[in-house]
């Protein structure tokens, strides 16, 4: 009965001309002469943008599959799907894991993928990570299957690649953060920043582009920059054999390095042993590649949180009482909203809201209205991406971020969603 009320409900809807949504917002943190993002990076406004244009989908008998990582390799992907899932159940909502290995196993990934393409109700594929093998997937279900909505949420393929098989890609903005998360350590006192990768992340555009913004950074603001590496999780070590690398040498980093260092790293796996040893040793950890106040820090401080999952409140409460008892207060950080959780959740509910004809796919204002009903009180920024090389914008390629939240007594934001990064990085390659 509730279906068929629906489906009447949008079949009447229909009759009436939704009004078209032009532009992405009118809040702006200006940002010219830019090659990374548009001439205006637009800061998501709190209201909601007007009703654009419709697109017919008949019902809401049609599902909406999800790819991600498991708990070990991205836990906040993983429960912003299930969330999902609880919200919508499991009969319009279908849920995958990809290898952990996904370097070695790139078939298989590419094979789930294609399998939710065999089942006609299926509307809408979201992956993320978007991690190797997504855009050999998109383009394959492209072919077999062009009336589904393909979505790549934190892309590791380079955007020219995924770009063109996607209907749409929504990243982390590694050009603003990069600047951000050096301006927070240096407004911190940190004096040396530490940058934790790997060859094969070194390779990604937004990884490599990221680190080069952050290094002009240090070189602005007197600090002095250094990388290292750790092993791949990937590879034949394991999550384990990298997480005790991270274990066993930030003792000595810290001894090298000095108490006013800041540390990142670019993969997950490595986020909480990384965040124990510096609560132990020493030194500062602004935020995660991939925040959240799930992102390590449960694992680190030996917290459970999965009965609060889904309450940032309650869990940001938990974590920073937690991180100030072990004397971490004013030197770690996070986004109150997980990053992972809300992509996962949020683009499947703008996926979700396309099909139904109330929203446009690649509106800015519409992408941020589904990102708010799982992260209702959230600071976001975000532009389309312009390619470096070409200087086009690419116009379903978003990226994304959130303002800094602090660990104290009392915590504190940095305000980042407003602080206008210099022209100069956004030509920085």
């Amino acid at each position: 009965m509730r279906k068929r009320l629906m489906s009447m409900l949008l079949v009447f809807g229909m009759i009436f001309s939704f009004s078209a949504c032009g532009g992405t917002g009118a809040q702006s943190t200006t940002q010219s002469s830019d090659p990374t993002a548009e001439q205006e990076t637009t800061a998501v406004p709190t209201e909601t943008a007007e009703e654009p244009a419709t697109q017919e989908s008949g019902s809401e008998n049609f599902r909406i599959g999800i790819v991600t990582g498991s708990y070990s390799q991205s836990e906040d992907d993983r429960r912003g799907a299930e969330a999902f899932q609880e919200k919508y159940g499991a009969d319009q909502v279908t849920l995958l894991i990809y290898p952990d290995n996904f370097t070695e196993e790139m078939d298989t990934t590419i094979q789930m993928i294609l399998d939710l393409a065999d089942d006609p109700d299926m509307k809408a594929i979201i992956v993320n990570q978007a991690v190797d093998g997504t855009t050999e997937a998109f383009r394959q279900v492209r072919e077999k299957r062009p009336d589904i909505l393909l979505i790549a949420g934190e892309a590791y393929e380079d955007f020219s690649e995924i770009g063109p098989v996607s209907d749409l890609v929504v990243n982390c903005d590694f050009v603003n953060r990069g600047y951000l998360i050096i301006y927070t350590a240096h407004e911190l006192g940190c004096d040396t920043f530490v940058h934790i990768s790997f060859p094969r992340h070194m390779d990604y555009e937004t990884v490599a582009r990221r680190v080069a913004v952050m290094e002009a950074a240090c070189e602005e603001f007197g600090m002095k920059f250094v990388t290292l590496e750790a092993p791949d999780p990937t590879t034949e070590v394991g999550v384990p054999g990298a997480q005790s690398y991270i274990l066993e040498h930030v003792p000595e980093w810290a001894d090298q390095y000095g108490p006013n260092t800041a540390y990142f790293c670019t993969n997950d796996a490595h986020t909480e042993p990384l965040i124990k040893k510096l609560l132990e040793c020493g030194g500062y950890f602004i935020e995660a590649d991939l925040p959240s106040p799930m992102m390590g820090y449960p694992g680190a401080l030996d917290l459970d949180l999965t009965k609060d999952a889904g309450d940032f409140d309650k869990m940001l409460t938990t974590v920073e009482d937690a991180v100030v008892a072990n004397g971490g207060a004013d030197r770690f950080g996070t986004w109150k909203y997980s990053y992972g959780y809300t992509v996962s959740a949020g683009l499947a509910e703008h996926a979700r809201n396309v099909i139904l004809g109330e929203s446009e796919l690649t509106d800015i204002n519409d992408l941020a209205k589904a990102y708010r009903v799982f992260s209702p009180e959230a600071d976001w920024n975000g532009a389309k991406y312009t390619d470096a090389a070409t200087g086009e914008k690419t116009e379903n390629t978003i990226l994304i971020y959130q303002d800094t939240y602090i660990f104290g007594n009392p915590g504190h934001y940095m305000g980042t969603t407003k602080i206008e990064v210099p022209e100069k990085y956004f030509t920085i390659q």
